[in-house]
């Protein structure tokens, strides 16, 4: 309705008894008006108490639904064919289980009252300790898992500790690949490790498969290297992170009669790292000791078994492999003379031992397979160095000082497979290597490995030993099959791989299959010899020439860090040849996918 239509029974102009009868009517619609508007608010009230019903209903049959559908997750469980299984049957499959998965026992005893009761029962499935951890952590979970072993299942036990402060890895602005080299830190944790951390830190997660633990440690600030500001030294975090070592060695030690296999390795020095002082006594089946640090520490002498006077008597008949790097060790230990099968010593830069007694070390394991030894000082011999032979050792790894290259004149090993020399350059160290073969008649040498470790880094006397003056004694390499270098000239190393030339009868490492070259200066032909190094090795289509009837066999992997600046167009070319070529050069690196 329009409002000249609804004012058209009144007069215009208004009288005033036409404005009278307006009144009376406005009057009228206003008391409709509120009226209705009561009515309004009753239904709207009325509506909304249905609704709060109705929602009140809904919530009241999901709640029953909810409940409904537990019973029959329940008793589809309960008739599920798993559950038929003879507990003795399940065991097994927990076991089976375990030897793949050593802390499968964290997830076993978490899916059901019956798997973590018969999980609980079973003490071999919390025999494998495998734990990430650091020192915000609690060491209860060490003392857990202990107790979980039972008192007389054997353990074997590997811990890696992060120790809290900025790690150096991040400091470069260069993004580059690692190159393999036997001096590196430890090996990182493979999977399947328990990596117990504060709640609430971002740290780098495993594979969703692993188990993980997470204690409940408030998070904190810790910079190694830097003492805690004065109000922060007293705080009941400080105090547990001060005695982390204590209390977890404490309780491994009391177990050291269980001890089968033993790992505990560490990125740097922490507060409590004199808590392994505290290591020593009998391990009757112990086979396997390693206590590692990734970076130089110091430290004085320790009253513990690597320190252990001649005299001490102590159970350690079992122990076949044994690694100490960067912890201090006395040479006269008994732990030297339980005739090792593997032996990996990294020693201090205080531990300044004379050769001789080095050679002592060696010569009471005579039936060593694995040998590394790395001292960055060595005396000259006090006592003359006598020959020793270690018939069953299958791999060598001298580094450090240049006086270790006169151990290797000392040795005889014919059945030496693997042969890695990074000891500090004084003389060519080709002699070394050739002598030492000559003397072990001969040995299957299937991988050489010359200076790779420590090209690019400091050395205290001559710098780092990648010398050679000659590569003719690779001919005699007939079984070498992997084969790095570092820090020598490039050229005269790729002209003895290549083509033969008229004065060789042969090739040089006819098996060779991986060739690595780290640090390794350059000319200006030094391009075009690893080109033909590739074309005379990897020939586009066929097989290499054949030389007095025998054809070289192809090479799958090259590697070249730092040698010299290829170009892209090599790079592909390279890559179009070989099955794998990884390349850093000074600015950048390429990988092939």
């Amino acid at each position: 309705m329009t409002p000249s239509a609804y004012l058209a029974h009144y007069p215009e102009p208004p009288t005033d008894a036409a404005v009278a009868d307006a009144r009376r009517e406005l009057q009228a619609q206003q008391e409709q008006l509120l009226a209705l508007s009561e009515k309004i608010t009753s239904a709207e009230d009325a509506l909304a108490q249905i609704v709060v019903e109705r929602k009140r209903a809904v919530r009241e049959l999901r709640r029953e639904k909810l409940l409904l559908e537990e019973k029959v997750i329940y008793t589809k469980a309960y008739i599920s064919p798993i559950r038929r299984l003879p507990h003795e049957l399940l065991r097994h499959i927990f076991l089976f289980n375990f030897d793949d998965h050593p802390c499968c026992a964290w997830v076993l005893a978490s899916v059901c009252t019956l798997w973590r009761r018969l999980t609980l029962s079973m003490p071999r499935l919390w025999s494998k300790i495998r734990l990430v951890t650091n020192q915000s952590a609690t060491a209860d979970t060490i003392r857990l898992w202990l107790e979980r072993s039972g008192d007389k299942v054997p353990l074997d036990i590997e811990i890696y500790l992060r120790v809290n402060g900025v790690s150096n890895e991040g400091s470069s602005t260069r993004t580059r690949p690692a190159s393999p080299t036997p001096w590196l830190h430890p090996p990182s944790p493979p999977p399947h490790y328990v990596i117990p951390h504060p709640p609430g830190t971002a740290m780098l997660l495993p594979p969703a498969h692993t188990p993980i633990i997470v204690p409940q440690s408030p998070s904190h600030h810790d910079s190694w290297g830097s003492p805690p500001p004065p109000s922060s030294r007293n705080t009941p975090q400080a105090q547990r992170n001060a005695h982390w070592g204590h209390i977890a060695i404490f309780y491994l030690i009391e177990q050291m009669h269980r001890w089968q296999r033993f790992v505990f390795r560490f990125d740097r020095q922490f507060p409590s790292m004199s808590a392994l002082k505290s290591i020593a006594g009998d391990a009757p089946i112990l086979r396997e000791f390693e206590i590692s640090c990734a970076e130089t520490i110091y430290a004085s002498e320790w009253p513990w078994i690597p320190s252990s006077s001649p005299a001490t008597s102590m159970a350690l008949g079992k122990l076949e492999s044994l690694m100490l790097h960067h912890v201090p060790f006395k040479w006269s230990s008994p732990i030297f003379k339980t005739n090792l099968r593997s032996l990996n010593l990294r020693s201090l830069p205080s531990n300044h031992l004379p050769l001789d007694r080095i050679m002592h070390i060696i010569a009471s394991n005579p039936d060593l397979e694995s040998l590394t030894l790395y001292f960055a000082v060595a005396l000259p011999a006090i006592l003359p160095l006598v020959q020793t032979s270690l018939p069953r050792l299958r791999e060598l790894t001298f580094g450090g000082h240049y006086h270790m290259s006169q151990l290797a004149d000392s040795l005889v090993l014919p059945s030496l497979e693997i042969l890695n020399l990074d000891v500090e350059a004084r003389d060519p160290i080709e002699d070394t290597i050739t002598n030492l073969l000559q003397r072990s008649n001969n040995p299957p040498i299937t991988r050489l490995s010359v200076s790779y470790g420590s090209t690019s880094s400091s050395t205290l006397y001559y710098g780092p030993g990648g010398v050679v003056i000659s590569w003719g004694f690779l001919t005699d390499l007939n079984h070498l099959q992997s084969l790095s270098i570092g820090g020598t000239p490039l050229e005269p190393f790729l002209s003895a791989l290549g083509m033969p030339d008229e004065e060789q009868t042969h090739w040089a490492c006819p098996n060779l299959t991986t060739v690595a070259m780290k640090s390794c200066h350059a000319h200006s032909d030094g391009i075009a010899k690893l080109v033909q190094l590739v074309e005379a090795r990897n020939p586009e289509s066929g097989s290499a020439t054949m030389v007095n009837g025998v054809i070289p066999t192809r090479l799958q992997h090259l590697e070249l860090y730092d040698c010299a600046t290829l170009g892209q167009d090599v790079i592909e070319w390279l890559k179009k040849r070989v099955d794998e070529v990884i390349c850093t050069e000074p600015s950048s690196y390429v990988r092939s996918p």
